[in-house]
């Protein structure tokens, strides 16, 4: 299979997930999500992968959502209209369902900017491991929206309720070294070192037995309480209702105009 926006490989019993937009700091369009679902469907029917792996091209991680497509695009809003309007059963965002049900444990090489949707996906890896110059925000906030899975479900497991309420309350970007001291990563090593270090960690958990190794994951995550799917529906409706907002449509339009938003509560 062939991919544009992201870089799929595997070695020694591990899957490597890049995100490949460079020039965008890897902000993820519609198509990158659907690469990264298509890739994450593959390691989930390939038996041989042990442990993934995922980082970014570049100088950044991910840098969120590509806000002219994904959040202002036409189409993309009539869309989300048209959804919020139908009384459905909302669902998780298909590619946070992926990532947090596979049973294979997945190891977030950080390698720079990880923001909106990008600190998310960091979060719903099992293992993080940062870069020097890598650096966290939830700032769903100031597109007047919430986190999905990463930030509501997994964020206060790891940082515990009061920081990360402080963190997703402010939409406030923090250092690799301010990751590490509240336990967001495991651990910071040098830029030039990261991808060594990730992928030396990843193969010392592939080397172990690999059934065991499900069992575990899923026995932590079944004792922290992870309901993807009632947060995935929760996440859902509140954005088909967040989205239709005027403090959405100038969050998202101020970071496109370079200015500070004003919200208006409506």
């Amino acid at each position: 299979m062939s991919f544009e926006e992201i870089i799929f490989e595997k070695k020694n019993h591990v899957a490597y997930i890049t995100l490949n937009r460079p020039q965008a700091r890897n902000a993820l369009t519609m198509n990158t999500y659907r690469e990264l679902e298509t890739a994450l469907m593959d390691i989930d029917a390939d038996h041989e992968v042990r442990v993934v792996v995922i980082t970014g091209a570049g100088k950044g991680f991910c840098s969120g959502d590509d806000v002219k497509q994904v959040m202002l695009d036409p189409d993309r809003i009539r869309e989300r209209e048209v959804h919020a309007r139908q009384q459905v059963r909302a669902k998780p965002t298909p590619a946070a369902a992926l990532l947090m049900n596979i049973n294979r444990p997945v190891i977030a090489a950080v390698n720079g900017p990880a923001v909106g949707w990008g600190m998310d996906l960091a979060l719903m890896c099992d293992i993080r491991i940062a870069s020097e110059n890598a650096f966290f925000g939830e700032i769903f906030v100031l597109r007047g929206l919430v986190p999905d899975i990463g930030g509501i479900l997994c964020l206060p497991r790891i940082v515990g309720p009061s920081k990360a309420y402080e963190l997703l309350f402010t939409g406030d970007v923090i250092n690799a070294a301010q990751a590490l001291e509240i336990g967001l990563v495991s651990r910071v090593v040098p830029h030039e070192e990261l991808m060594a270090a990730a992928s030396a960690l990843a193969e010392k958990i592939a080397a172990n037995p690999p059934l065991a190794v499900r069992r575990i994951k899923e026995g932590v995550r079944r004792s922290l309480g992870y309901n993807v799917d009632a947060i995935g529906e929760y996440i859902t409706s509140s954005l088909g209702v967040l989205f239709q907002t005027d403090d959405h449509k100038e969050g998202a339009t101020a970071f496109i105009e370079k200015r500070s938003p004003v919200f208006k509560g409506k």
